[in-house]
């Protein structure tokens, strides 16, 4: 299977976050993107620099005054006088109004972000840029007749909704890889989301809309991050009713209520038909993962890997959280190779 890697990911390299109101290291780091280049090298896998430019499809997924806040955010905090990593302290919540952009850069950065969990550093945009350009990259390579591609990035991007930032993520790269699959001639993309934490970025994305259908298997929002979506009544509203599917679960449950909800997320695949896949690739379902709780084993996920083969679609996997860095190259190639081996 060929691997797009991000060539810039580093670039992306804040220092620190806020992990329940202490200052940590960032559990998002730039040695996780390293694991899993190593791992596919190792294992034999045609691994490749984006061939694409991810700039129409960014237009086509994100709004125009995001993309620009995200390509001079550095440039605006510099010019606020700003040191270190800037965070956000103000958002605009209910009664407070978010269609007018203030020229403050901090409140901005409150109006753009859903959480204060994803640092911004100089090297930002580049870094998110070129994540975009191997989701396309991958996808059109699916597109143009292979069986499945892997878009290797970081950081994440299923939390990045059309307007906002959140949960370490800028840019939406399975919805980027969906849009490009549905430009390439696919009438209707099935997203699965199996990370940990619910993709409330391409949920919101697509929750209107017919020709993608959202499954997402995670923690209960009621205890787990993002809190404010994930619930199971979330269906999908307007041409999009129907086309969203939640199978929440609660942290610590067992390995075999996990694979039953996957089952329930491959039947509702099956039935709505599509023409193509994207796996939103979490990997913080490991049982070894420091800020999640699943049960998954390393070999668990070779498990994963053919159960997703058996939708036989043309599939695009692209790669979202997961935190135990030195074992997310092997579990993320188990993925790959259950699903090329089935």
């Amino acid at each position: 299977m060929r691997s797009y890697i991000n060539p810039h990911h580093a670039l992306h390299n804040p220092q620190f976050e806020f992990y329940r109101g202490e200052k940590v290291p960032c559990f998002e780091h730039a040695a996780r993107q390293g694991f899993v280049e190593a791992a596919l090298v190792a294992q034999g896998h045609d691994v490749q620099l984006p061939d694409q430019d991810a700039s129409d499809a960014i237009g086509r997924i994100h709004s125009p005054r995001y993309i620009q806040f995200l390509e001079t955010s550095w440039s605006q905090w510099q010019s606020f006088n700003g040191v270190g990593q800037p965070f956000p302290s103000v958002w605009p919540t209910r009664s407070l109004r978010s269609d007018r952009e203030p020229t403050n850069f901090i409140a901005k950065l409150g109006l753009y972000s859903m959480d204060n969990g994803t640092p911004l550093v100089e090297g930002t945009w580049p870094a998110v840029k070129a994540g975009a350009d191997a989701a396309v990259s991958a996808a059109m390579h699916v597109s143009q007749g292979a069986r499945a591609a892997f878009c290797c990035t970081r950081p994440p991007g299923h939390h990045a909704g059309a307007d906002f930032m959140g949960g370490y993520c800028f840019l939406n790269n399975a919805a980027l890889a969906a849009q490009t699959l549905l430009d390439g001639g696919a009438k209707r993309v099935g997203i699965v989301d199996v990370d940990f934490h619910h993709g409330n970025g391409t949920q919101s994305i697509f929750y209107d809309r017919s020709d993608v259908l959202f499954v997402s298997i995670h923690g209960d929002p009621h205890t787990e991050y993002p809190f404010f979506l994930g619930h199971a009544d979330e269906i999908g509203e307007g041409q999009g009713l129907g086309f969203n599917l939640n199978l929440p679960l609660p942290a610590g449950c067992s390995k075999a209520a996990w694979f039953d909800a996957l089952a329930l997320a491959m039947e509702r695949v099956q039935a709505y038909e599509a023409d193509a896949v994207v796996v939103s690739l979490g990997l913080d379902t490991f049982e070894g993962d420091p800020i999640a709780k699943f049960p998954l084993a390393t070999t668990d996920y070779l498990s994963l890997g053919r159960v997703l083969a058996t939708l036989a679609r043309p599939t695009v996997f692209v790669l979202e959280g997961g935190y135990a860095a030195q074992e997310l190259g092997t579990n993320a190639v188990n993925v790959l190779n259950g699903f090329e081996g089935a």
